[in-house]
């Protein structure tokens, strides 16, 4: 089997050309000529370099390919370029669909995210959840949601597509909340909002089996949520703090978050600066609550994965 995986060199992408290797793959993998490697050393891979509007680029690249793992994606949360944004998460989305229709690809595996479901208000959904909210969080939370009715849209066109919608993804080497971790583990993060915020997890490593499970036992235009669970941050860190024997951080008054937040917006515009805290992430923190249950991945696809405990401890070991 011949796979071609987009973001290749992500935290997500990496892990994935990882697994499909193991399980005996030939990979191929999108890079940027910009892009940084290092976590795809070692890997037997071909290397295809360009972007996801490159049309010519990934024709070329899925002529002789059997399964796409669409994993690529702008992600980030503040001041963010909502432009650049767009471009790649969507219109990059709309190329790769494109492409792999013309060349009638046997299946295609979208990397979406349970925030397309937008707030739940706390309610535990699945597959089957129509989004309430009207407006969007974020560029982000929008540029997804755009691009997941996009691949909704070419199913019904007739595309083998299988979108997997995983909830906070965690690992060694994960990007987002990888370096909170490690200043935890040095002593060093005194300070923490949002400890009643719920946040649901996956590992990486479990998260991208769900993918390949995807592409050999899912169904055409299904969606399929891979979590392990889901956790309060003060739960979360007191998980770590137990391992660790290292005291949880404090938890600063909401009011004086939002405030933070509110003023620091400005500064970060002017000095084109996303900073750790912005109106944006301070919603997120305590406006917005996302929470998913996977029992369709477990059914269906029979997708194992560790428990939330399990990531957390394996992250300080």
């Amino acid at each position: 089997m011949k796979a071609f995986v987009t973001g290749a060199n992500g935290f997500t992408g990496s892990h994935l050309v990882k697994h499909l290797q193991q399980q005996g793959y030939q990979v191929k993998g999108l890079v940027r000529q910009s892009s940084n490697l290092s976590r795809l050393a070692n890997c037997d891979l071909e290397l295809v370099y360009g972007d996801l509007t490159h049309r010519q680029v990934l024709q070329d690249a899925i002529a002789d390919i059997d399964t796409i793992f669409h994993t690529a994606a702008y992600v980030d949360l503040g001041l963010v370029d909502e432009a650049e944004m767009e471009r790649v998460n969507v219109e990059g989305t709309r190329t790769i669909l494109e492409v792999a229709q013309s060349a009638r690809i046997s299946k295609i595996v979208y990397c979406s995210t349970i925030g397309v479901f937008g707030d739940t208000q706390g309610q535990v959904v699945d597959e089957t959840f129509q989004r309430t909210q009207q407006d969007f969080s974020s560029a982000y939370d929008r540029t997804k949601y755009q691009a997941q009715q996009l691949v909704d849209g070419f199913f019904q066109q007739g595309l083998p597509v299988v979108s997997i919608m995983p909830s906070g993804i965690f690992g060694r080497d994960d990007p987002h909340f990888g370096p909170v971790i490690q200043l935890f583990l040095k002593r060093q993060l005194k300070v923490w909002p949002g400890g009643d915020r719920v946040t649901g997890i996956v590992h990486v490593d479990d998260l991208v089996q769900g993918m390949i499970l995807a592409a050999q036992n899912g169904k055409p235009g299904e969606h399929y949520i891979l979590s392990s669970g889901e956790l309060t941050t003060r739960e979360m860190f007191a998980i770590l703090s137990e391992e660790t024997g290292i005291p949880l951080p404090a938890d600063p008054p909401e009011l004086l978050v939002r405030l933070v937040g509110r003023l620091i917006d400005p500064i970060g515009k002017l000095l084109s600066w996303n900073p750790p805290i912005s109106r944006e992430r301070v919603r997120y923190i305590y406006d917005r609550c996302v929470r998913v249950q996977a029992t369709k991945a477990h059914q269906e696809l029979g997708w194992q994965s560790r428990s939330v405990s399990e990531i957390l401890k394996e992250l300080v070991r």
